[in-house]
Order: structure tokens, then C-alpha cells, then sequence
């Protein structure tokens, strides 16, 4: 077994590298950037690199002392031969870019990435932290990769998740060391709290089936009559803004129903919030409700796996309504508009529940088991050329 022998840093401290797939808007590329910010404060030496073509602008703020690098090769679907080229383009490329960047080790994210990263790192025995972000029961990388993920993981130092839904997802040989580390909450903005209340019901995410905001136009369409003050406004870009929009305008919504797009502030979607709905058919974790909460917008979610289950307590700090059931959904959306009161107290248990993952906590997690990894003389969990288990 090859023992893998930390060299700091100029700084005489560590010199971690994170990878992911880019930098725009996402719960991956928010978490990365609240950790290269945390390291980089700690005096620590902070790589970043993102798998997209230089010269696009990060959509969220780092440190002036992280090192960003864009690899290009940006991720797409491409056919089974040119996808397989493709990754091993992006394997040479961030290999390349480790071996000059030399970092003590390397954190990625996202199953596609954490395979890259650790057949990238493995040659140049630099341990590797993966970091599942999504549902794995759910989402199912295909035959090949799935493959690819089983060799990958087993090679790597460790695993985190955001749930232990998703880390019971692995077998013991793909978490040889295993984190369960939660999505730090926060509210992203300050909202003034003696704002006058309004009508608004906010749901945002990338537009695509896994959201379930077709679900969401669904419910809403329900009881749309019987709250006819309230409008729905869904933040967010993706494919499937077509057809949302003209399932949209069928329920005769379009006068109800806005989608505005990617806000261009971080957090912006909560101004004017007065209710937040989660209506995602699953999720990893469910970043979103914990920036609604944290802010005190009172928050309605299915309870889809994994995320909005541990994170709210139903008819306490949330309301949680049975997973995909689109008349309860209605029923809770039109009962919590009627009712400010129960908005109120919903708003000020929400804020007081969001602070069991504080930001401060979730970084000192994260912070453990990045230094458990920097141990010196620490082995790797298997060399890249031993047989597969």
C-alpha cells in the first residue's frame, strides 16, 4: 500500500483543492464557495477548479486568495464513444492541474466529478474526499458509471452526505471513512421584519422534472380561486421553462403564475416571500428551505426523500405534506394564505429551528474531516492499480 506523505503548504498550512462541475448558481457550487471562503480565512492555501470554459464569472463571491482555475470540458450528454473520450480528456486535464497546483488534497463534489477526481489524484497519491449531494436511490448514474462510481469510491480516503438516507444508499466498501455533514443554513439576505406582508408565494430550483413544479402549478391551480389575492412566482432557469410555461398558461395561470428567471443576487428570490414551497419530487438535502427558514418565510415541502424531513418539524416549524400529493399541497397552500396568525408563528419557529445547522457547526464538521485526511503519513484508502473488491 502507498503511503501518501503531506508537504504543506508555503504558508506552513494545509493546501486543499475542491472540484466541481462549474460555478454557477447551484446547492454543489454554495457550498464550495462558503468552503474555500472558511479555508481560505483559516490561512490555508485554496484551489478551485471547475470543469467549464475560462472567463465565466462565479455566481457566488470567493475569497481573493482562492486559486480559481477553469479546466474547460465542460460536462454534457454526448454519445457512449465521445463521452468516454471525454472523460478521459477531463482526467488528463485536472490530473495535469493537480500535479502543478500539488494540494495535499483534494475535495470534490457530484458522482461524475468524484469519479474524475479520484482517477485523476490516484497516480499522484493525493487522498480524495467525494461528496454525494443528491439522491442516490433516485438518481442513478447508469450502468457505466455506476460501475465507475463502485472502483472510484472504494479508492477514495472518504464520503460525505447530507442525510444518512443517502449514506445507508452505499455499501460498506464505497465509505471505507464516512461524513454525514447537513447543508449549512442561513439566510442569504436580511429581510426587514416590520415589512407590510404581502401575497406571495415563492418556489425556486432549476426548472426540470425533479423540482415538480408542474406538481406545484397543479396544487396551486386547485385552490387558485379561493385565494385570489395570492400570486406564485418560481425562480429559476432550466429546460424545462416551455413546457412549465404552457402547462402554465392551460390551467389559466398566466395572470397568476411568474417565472423571472435565475435572480441575479444571491438569495434575492426571498424579497417579497411570504410563503416558500418546496414541491421537488426528491432532493439531496434542500438547501432552499433552510435559506426560507433561516429568513423566516413560513415553508411548505412535500416530504420527499431525503432533506425536508429532517429539517422541519410538521405543523411546528413547517408543514410537511404527504410526498406527490398534489390536493394536500392545495389544501396547506390555501390554508397558510388564510391564515396569518399561523404565518407568523410558523415564521418565528422556523428561525429558531434553522439554527441546528448553522453555518459556524456544518464548517467545523467539514473542517473535522478534512483534517482527520491531512493526518500525516496518512495511507490511501486503496491504491488506484489494486483489483476491485
Amino acid at each position: 500500500m502507498k503511503t501518501f506523505v503531506r508537504t504543506s503548504a508555503p504558508s506552513g498550512k494545509p493546501h486543499v483543492a475542491f472540484v466541481l462541475a462549474g460555478l454557477r448558481a447551484g446547492g454543489s457550487e454554495h457550498i464550495v464557495s462558503l468552503l474555500c471562503n472558511h479555508f481560505s480565512r483559516l490561512g490555508w492555501t485554496v484551489s478551485l477548479f471547475a470543469f467549464e470554459e475560462p472567463g465565466t464569472d462565479p455566481y457566488y463571491p470567493h475569497d481573493p486568495a482562492v486559486r480559481v482555475s477553469q479546466i474547460g470540458f465542460p460536462p454534457g450528454r454526448l454519445p457512449l464513444l465521445q463521452s468516454a473520450s471525454a472523460m478521459f480528456q477531463r482526467v488528463a486535464a485536472l490530473r495535469n492541474a493537480l500535479g502543478a497546483a500539488k494540494p495535499d488534497l483534494v475535495v470534490s463534489f457530484l458522482t461524475r466529478i468524484n469519479v474524475i477526481s479520484v482517477l485523476a489524484a490516484g497516480p499522484l497519491d493525493i487522498p480524495v474526499i467525494v461528496s454525494e449531494r443528491n439522491n442516490p436511490a433516485l438518481q442513478r448514474p447508469g450502468v457505466v458509471w455506476s460501475a465507475l462510481r463502485r472502483y472510484a469510491y472504494a479508492r477514495a480516503y472518504g464520503l460525505v452526505t447530507m442525510t444518512q438516507g443517502a449514506m445507508n444508499q452505499f455499501p460498506p466498501s464505497m465509505r471505507r471513512r464516512q461524513w454525514v455533514i447537513p447543508n449549512p443554513t442561513y439566510a442569504p439576505i436580511e429581510l426587514d421584519p416590520h415589512r407590510t406582508p404581502g401575497h406571495t408565494i415563492v418556489a425556486v430550483g432549476r426548472l426540470v422534472q425533479q423540482k415538480g413544479f408542474d406538481l406545484l402549478l397543479k396544487s396551486f391551480a386547485r385552490v387558485a380561486d379561493h385565494i385570489p389575492q395570492w400570486s406564485l412566482v418560481i425562480w429559476g432557469e432550466g429546460p424545462e421553462r416551455a413546457t412549465l410555461e404552457a402547462q402554465r398558461d392551460a390551467l389559466g395561470l398566466r395572470d397568476r403564475v411568474a417565472m423571472p428567471g435565475v435572480t441575479q443576487e444571491h438569495g434575492g428570490w426571498l424579497r417579497g416571500a411570504d410563503i416558500f414551497v418546496l414541491s421537488s419530487r426528491f432532493e439531496g438535502w434542500g438547501i432552499v428551505i433552510g435559506e426560507a427558514m433561516a429568513a423566516g418565510v413560513p415553508t411548505i415541502s412535500f416530504n420527499c426523500q431525503w432533506g425536508p424531513g429532517e429539517m422541519i418539524v410538521d405543523n411546528v416549524s413547517g408543514i410537511l405534506v404527504p410526498d406527490g400529493d398534489v390536493a394536500a399541497m392545495g389544501e396547506a397552500i390555501a390554508a397558510l394564505c388564510k391564515d396569518p396568525e399561523r404565518r407568523a408563528q410558523l415564521s418565528q419557529a422556523a428561525r429558531i429551528a434553522s439554527m441546528r445547522f448553522r453555518i459556524d457547526s456544518i464548517l467545523g464538521q467539514w473542517e473535522g474531516a478534512i483534517t482527520d485526511a491531512l493526518a500525516p503519513a496518512q495511507p490511501q484508502a486503496v491504491p488506484l492499480k489494486a483489483a476491485a473488491a
